[in-house]
């Protein structure tokens, strides 16, 4: 059995070849801002990052024949997780969606593959995976409603394999796992489902490398009506160009843990600020657990960064025992979610 994983991001497309459950190749294609820059919409680089991973299978000389093509999930409409087909009606929707974001692209590349090959392909745990409690949903105006944006993937795939390493099941488990990449996401796993979670994309939560997260309401309001912004510079503000880069113009977090080691106090203050809104995340989802909690766990590629994830500790080490897995396992739960289904063990859905 030979699956294909794809799963773009905004600056790389991650991909491998794994066979029988066994890697066969695993590669990042970095994506340099200036080969990107000729795209006005993320959609328009399928043909540049599709050739790209075509490119790479030539050159490793894996013959473009899969039993199943795999791809992490677009920004859709809200779906209950599982493993979904790709069929035209996801593509559609992809690319109907108000908003954008390289995961896109995976369920697009991922059809073209599969329709020259005719193998089947899907999504799994998408990033709008929702499984929100009903009242989770609802805030202060009934016009809005919140959403579930965030990083399903890696979340469900490092908490199972927390529950494995402690000879649990996943879905008899009260956890809360904190994300922390280029966007952050806290979510309250319930039993099995995610039933709160910030929408990591969008403005909600702690900020992040990119992302503005929650801002005061009444300041944004007035920034949208200055007239000193367009609406795409402001959503641009909030999914981009937020965070940590709007405060110290990088969201490389090598550069600003060496700026900081190097004694930059104004660095330092914004990782520290950083510190404490994950905590304060952390912390209301135990709330929503009822203090319940079996387990805390970090993850995501700052969880490399020590001091973030001892400084953590120290604000929410008291609630619950805290788990540290560095990094994501967003391509190994990509490539065992298509065997899974390929296999029977699991039923794929229809989007």
């Amino acid at each position: 059995m030979i699956i294909l994983v794809i799963n773009p991001g905004s600056t790389s497309t991650k991909m491998a070849v794994v066979e029988d459950g066994e890697p066969r190749l695993i590669k990042v294609i970095r994506h340099a801002p200036e080969e990107l820059a000729p795209y006005a919409k993320i959609t328009d680089q399928f043909d540049f990052r599709r050739q790209m991973i075509v490119g790479e299978l030539e050159k490793a000389g894996i013959p473009i024949k899969f039993d199943a093509v795999v791809a992490r999930g677009g920004l859709t409409k809200p779906l209950p997780g599982g493993v979904y087909a790709v069929d035209e009606n996801m593509i559609q929707a992809t690319h109907a969606s108000d908003h954008q974001h390289a995961c896109d692209l995976g369920c697009v590349i991922a059809r073209e593959i599969a329709k020259g090959l005719g193998c089947p392909c899907y999504i799994a745990d998408p990033v709008v995976t929702d499984e929100l409690n009903d009242y989770a949903r609802i805030c202060g105006l009934p016009m809005f409603q919140r959403q579930s944006i965030w990083h399903a993937l890696n979340q469900r795939a490092i908490a199972r394999r927390y529950a494995k390493e402690n000879n649990k099941r996943y879905e008899d488990l009260n956890l809360i796992v904190a994300h922390l990449g280029g966007g952050i996401s806290v979510a309250a796993h319930d039993h099995g489902r995610a039933v709160d979670v910030n929408n990591a994309l969008d403005g909600e939560g702690p900020f992040s490398p990119e992302r503005a997260g929650s801002l005061p309401a009444r300041d944004l309001v007035n920034l949208c009506f200055s007239g000193e912004y367009t609406k795409e510079e402001i959503v641009k503000m909030l999914s981009g160009k937020g965070g940590v880069n709007a405060h110290l113009g990088t969201t490389d977090m090598i550069e600003v843990e060496n700026r900081i080691k190097a004694g930059d106090e104004h660095a330092k203050l914004i990782i520290d600020a950083m510190i404490y809104h994950v905590a304060k995340a952390i912390a209301e989802k135990g709330a929503v657990l009822c203090g319940k909690i079996d387990a805390i766990i970090i993850t995501g590629g700052i969880a490399y960064w020590k001091y973030i994830v001892d400084e953590l500790n120290k604000r929410i080490g008291w609630m619950a025992p805290v788990a540290v897995y560095p990094g994501e396992d967003e391509m190994s739960a990509l490539a065992a979610n298509a065997a899974a289904v390929l296999n029977g063990e699991i039923e794929v859905k229809t989007y």
